[in-house]
């Protein structure tokens, strides 16, 4: 019998038969009574279930519980123990996933415009008696069309939507029991190792809390973002005038050859929202001076910018624009994390008191040159760009850190007005599977710094973990202090995105630790189809990752 070589963290090499299962492999430590039980792999880097079977030569490495995988692993076992418990309480309900809420995702009944207290706690005592059973939960491999006519069979129609723009001959499915579902990751081996969560209220749906990586034995208190919702909300009305809620529908688009109208269409709620903001800035004429632009990393903030200023230039206004990175210091004295790597994310990464000593020079009408950042030498160019206020100049401002008060301390609070970005798709891969909104904004930044930063998608995968740190202890905490939301998704990027991507992502071998975010990656770009770039308006914030802006010179 064929037999293959394993490679252990521990350095023992061992010989098994062709096939084993991995949790053959790990003889120990994958009991739910363990501490900190293994529950899934990382088979030549690349994240597995443990019935996964080695059919190669593999350094196989376990995951834990209480890992950063194993967290990743948890969060997505626990939506199938919830569409299993919603199946079994209310069959005759369409249960739709939305989007991350703070250590929780946002789940409603379509057509129902509340979700009961009494549904929501019976929906909880479920998940809970069927994680008590501690029932195996498998992979298995479907035919694609047994697995098409399970989907018809039970009104799944948004996952036949997209596996009918698939044509994969074996479909990887998860069962529970009689219940069946598609997952697009690794899940837990068994029930019993899902018992910690929260089902609350949350009108008009309801959230499955989970424990956050850094505090995994608990429920954290629950932290409201009154902000991010009304984002989402606003958002997903937006879909419903575009007619499109999950990827199986905008490939639908593309094949029947509507997509280019709706680009326009998606392009113009853009458009339109922009305006409704200067309106408010206009009604604030009297008093503001500084219009502050923040939000996370390639959320589209510099394109924004120079959008709104156009709108504020149709109401008499003279915009005058400062971007932020700009005032990087040089990385060779860029602050260090936690880790001894620089720190991109921390306020302090930026020549704050040069910002500081320009803001007020520009104000009392002085010329000034704002320094020019570049990213390929790592250091401020040599030369500058000068500016000077007029009487009808207002400065736009856009930055990780822009409502960071630190940033501006010596400015009043109401010559401030505060704009958050996201990029929060209301997309869906299907009913039950979500698509990140960090993994949306990770492909815009792989795309956008190969193709203007000289960084190759390596690079761009090793640093987004300290990029992560930086937001949530940079942006997100400030989120809320704005007076202002726009949204900068489009549901039609990453189908443009999409052929960017893919041929950076491949360029990620095995060896590299950052092979199994790659290989997701790649996994989840195969459900979309792709739209030629060519469509893409060269206003559209979308051109801010893909180059061919009308606003501004990327190459330089």
């Amino acid at each position: 019998m064929q037999s293959v070589t394993v490679f252990l963290e521990s350095g023992e090499k061992r010989e098994y038969p062709y096939g084993t299962p991995v949790d053959t492999i790990f003889e120990k430590g994958m009991s739910v009574k363990d501490e900190n039980p293994i529950v899934a792999a990382l088979v030549n880097s690349a994240l597995t279930s443990l019935s996964y079977k080695v059919e190669i030569d593999a350094e196989v490495k376990p995951v834990r519980l209480f890992s950063h995988y194993g967290n990743r692993v948890y969060r997505r076992s626990l939506s199938f123990l919830l569409t299993m418990a919603s199946h079994q309480l209310f069959p005759d309900r369409h249960l739709i996933i939305g989007h991350s809420l703070g250590d929780g995702y946002y789940y409603y009944y379509e057509g129902m415009a509340e979700v009961s207290d009494r549904d929501i706690q019976a929906l909880e005592e479920k998940m809970r008696e069927i994680s008590a059973q501690g029932l195996p939960i498998q992979r298995r491999v479907l035919s694609y069309s047994e697995t098409m006519k399970y989907l018809q069979e039970t009104g799944l129609s948004a996952t036949e939507k997209l596996l009918h723009y698939r044509n994969d001959p074996k479909i990887p499915v998860y069962t529970c029991g009689s219940y069946l579902d598609l997952s697009y990751e690794p899940l837990l081996p068994s029930t019993d190792l899902l018992y910690i969560f929260e089902v609350k209220n949350y009108a008009p749906g309801f959230l499955l809390r989970f424990p956050q990586a850094h505090s995994p034995d608990r429920i954290s208190p629950f932290d409201d973002n009154p902000l991010l919702f009304s984002i989402y909300r606003e958002y997903k009305a937006w879909g419903k005038i575009l007619n499109v809620n999950c990827a199986g529908r905008l490939n639908e688009m593309v094949e029947q050859r509507e997509v280019q109208h709706f680009i326009q269409v998606a392009e113009a709620l853009h458009e339109k929202k922009i305006s409704l903001i200067a309106d408010q800035i206009q009604e604030r004429r009297n008093e503001v001076r500084v219009v502050l632009i923040a939000g996370p990393s390639s959320s589209g903030k510099t394109t924004f910018t120079r959008r709104l200023a156009i709108q504020l230039r149709v109401l008499g206004f003279n915009p005058v624009i400062i971007g932020l990175d700009d005032y990087f210091l040089p990385r060779d004295i860029t602050p260090l994390d936690e880790y001894g790597k620089p720190n991109f994310e921390d306020l302090h990464a930026l020549n704050v008191e040069l910002l500081n000593q320009h803001l007020m020079q520009l104000f009392d009408g002085k010329e000034v040159e704002i320094p020019i950042f570049d990213f390929k030498l790592q250091r401020p160019k040599d030369y500058g760009t000068k500016l000077q206020f007029s009487s009808r100049s207002i400065l736009l401002m856009e930055g990780i850190h822009g409502l960071n008060p630190d940033l501006t301390p010596n400015i009043p609070e109401e010559k401030k007005f505060r704009i958050y970005i996201s990029a929060l798709t209301q997309l869906n891969l299907d009913d039950h599977n979500r698509i990140s909104t960090t993994d949306n904004r990770l492909i815009r930044r792989i795309v956008r710094d190969h193709q203007f930063r000289g960084t190759p998608a390596l690079g761009t995968l090793n640093m987004w973990s300290s990029v992560r740190r930086g937001e949530n202890k940079n942006i997100f905490p400030f989120q809320n202090r704005a007076e202002a939301a726009f949204n900068s998704a489009l549901d039609y990027e990453l189908a443009v995105l999409k052929p960017y991507v893919e041929s950076q992502l491949r360029t990620v071998k095995p060896h590299h630790e950052a092979y199994n975010e790659a290989r997701r990656l790649l996994a989840f770009l195969e459900n979309f189809s792709t739209v030629p770039s060519h469509l893409v308006p060269r206003t559209s914030i979308l051109r801010e990752f893909v180059g061919g802006s009308v606003f501004y010179s990327q190459e330089g």
